[in-house]
């Protein structure tokens, strides 16, 4: 009888365990990330206008040399209850890229963030600039080559042959 009860109280919370570690919301420890096609200046500029003007939150700390903004964020939903936030600004070679972190609350509030960052730099800088796409002419040679310039024609193989260099066999001559 009292093995019966050992059994039955360990399967029972063996599965209250299991259904807590189910329905347990994650840690909300990551951050949002997104890649502004905008300059650091305007990026930096417009996310601490939106958390200072638009949305009336108290910035504690800015560092525009180290891209970091520190704020109080408070929720739409939990009225008064002040948490700790932070927004990163960091400048990249495709663009600028955002973090935004809020480890108190769950990810969408993180999301809304950036949503509303990415619709202020649309407002107050227009189109994001369109990115140059790289052309055949404007690749670095390698090796050391030296780009062909107008008037020097390259030959069809791709490799330049030296000046005054006999022509091979099986290319036409002159």
């Amino acid at each position: 009888m009292m093995r019966r009860l050992v059994h039955v109280t360990l399967i029972g919370f063996t599965a209250l365990m299991l259904v807590f570690a189910l329905t347990r919301a994650p840690d909300a420890n990551a951050s949002i990330a997104y890649q502004s096609p905008y300059t650091f200046e305007q990026t930096f500029g417009s996310a601490l206008r939106m958390l200072r003007v638009d949305l009336g939150y108290k910035v504690l700390e800015r560092d525009k040399d180290l891209g970091y903004i520190l704020f109080e964020y408070t929720s739409p939903e939990s009225d008064k209850k002040v948490h700790q936030g932070s927004m990163e600004v960091v400048s990249g070679k495709t663009g600028t890229n955002v973090a935004v972190q809020i480890p108190a609350m769950p990810q969408y509030h993180e999301r809304m963030l950036i949503d509303q960052l990415v619709k202020k730099l649309e407002s107050e800088h227009g189109e994001p600039p369109r990115r140059k796409k790289k052309t055949d002419e404007d690749k670095q040679p390698e090796d050391g080559e030296k780009k062909p310039d107008d008037g020097e024609k390259k030959p069809e193989g791709g490799e330049k042959k030296p000046e005054g260099a006999a022509p091979s066999e099986g290319s036409p001559k002159g």
